[in-house]
């Protein structure tokens, strides 16, 4: 995504189109591999409008200000404003150039009518009064807009293969028939990177995990561009056309951009591996002396209360509309303040002993609401909950 609007001149938004069929653009779809910062990891879609000798414009709906006022907060909350804006293709090219990041050029298969038809529609939302929209990150995006755009332009419903030869980075894992949810999609393409994954598992809730159509998916631009090369429609009379007539790498990766895959000894598996190894030590020391280690549960239940202030504004506050219902508040919620700060309070023992037993409910019924499928958990929450449910067990039987 670009984050800075430029001028571009030469494109002709505003004049009127030449109906006349010589004057109908050839109309592609450009996609821009991952990049190195968060927001490029999914890489990025764009549209191209040319015509030789007149024009040779890029079309991103991916355009915003980062140094928009409270932009940071607007992002979380969920009211992020993002812009279709054009832009000289040979400015485009060169912005991904310089980051030595790959763009694949997919032509349309249209007629002339058709690619004036898309070209006049994208150009009335290239009007000031049109161009911001409220961005979504699964719903309405760089590679949903265009896809919309280009479908009505055709005049007929596109269709999509049922299952796409898609593989993300070195680490992804290759498409297969079967359900497919939000969740699964982020987490084949972000299997190089399981902290980034971790933290969308963290901050979004059941929303993503219900049954999603080969359609659906196209928020990735990745998908997105496997997906149109099996992809076609049909005519008035029955005929059926690919909606792709020509794929090819316009500027290859001169060397890698994102970062180098998380080592497996710093997952968040591992890491939560070795925490339910430590807490498993600090119980069975704890057990056997009668005694509770307090500064170790002040450490954790702290660093939960942390996170659970993110989830309580992301739940309550945040639009988005995946972050709510979140069953993890089940387990990380403010009332982890109990165990942080009452732990040292001789006379807050009951309520610390009466908090263990109803988090160990708690967590408990979190574990039911994973495997009957309502929220997937990440893998690495699973050790993470049984190192909860061993302090609130000890707890109990210490205090008991």
């Amino acid at each position: 995504m670009l984050s800075l609007p430029v001028k571009a001149t030469d494109v002709p938004t505003g004049e009127p189109v030449d109906s006349a069929l010589s004057a109908a653009p050839r109309v592609s779809l450009l996609t821009v591999s991952p990049g190195a910062e968060i927001y490029e990891l999914d890489g990025h879609t764009a549209m191209r409008f040319y015509l030789p000798g007149k024009y040779d414009y890029v079309v991103n709906w991916g355009v915003f200000d980062f140094n928009a006022p409270n932009f940071l907060y607007r992002f979380v909350k969920g009211e992020t404003d993002y812009m279709a804006y054009p832009f000289p293709f040979g400015y485009f090219i060169e912005e991904y150039r310089t980051q030595g990041r790959e763009v694949t050029e997919q032509v349309f298969h249209l007629t002339p009518a058709q690619a004036i038809a898309l070209q006049q529609m994208v150009e009335e939302n290239l009007l000031p009064q049109n161009r911001t929209y409220r961005y979504n990150y699964i719903y309405d995006n760089c590679a949903t807009r265009p896809f919309q755009l280009v479908e009505k332009a055709v005049g007929s419903e596109i269709i999509l293969p049922d299952t796409v030869p898609f593989t993300y980075g070195e680490t992804g894992i290759a498409d297969t028939p079967g359900r497919h949810t939000f969740r699964t999609e982020m987490t084949r393409t972000h299997a190089d990177y399981p902290w980034y994954q971790f933290g969308i598992d963290v901050a979004l809730g059941n929303g993503l995990d219900r049954e999603i159509s080969t359609r659906e998916r196209l928020y990735s631009p990745l998908f997105l561009k496997e997906a149109l090369t099996q992809a076609y429609y049909l005519t008035p009379d029955g005929q059926q056309y690919p909606i792709v007539s020509t794929t090819r790498v316009i500027l290859p990766a001169k060397s890698r951009v994102t970062a180098t895959p998380t080592p497996v000894w710093l997952t968040p598996d591992a890491v939560a591996c070795i925490l339910l190894i430590l807490t498993a030590a600090v119980a069975w020391h704890d057990i056997r002396r009668r005694k509770v280690t307090r500064w170790y549960d002040s450490v954790i239940y702290s660093c939960l209360f942390i996170v659970s202030l993110l989830l309580t504004f992301l739940i309550f506050v945040s639009v988005h509309e995946a972050t709510s219902p979140n069953w993890l508040y089940l387990w990380i919620n403010p009332m982890t303040i109990i165990p942080a700060v009452f732990i040292w309070l001789k006379s807050c023992k009951r309520v610390v002993y009466c908090y263990q037993i109803c988090n160990f409910a708690a967590l408990f019924l979190l574990l039911v609401i994973s495997i009957i499928g309502i929220q997937r958990l990440n893998s690495a929450f699973y050790m993470l909950i049984a190192a909860n449910m061993l302090l609130s067990a000890r707890y109990i039987y210490v205090r008991h």
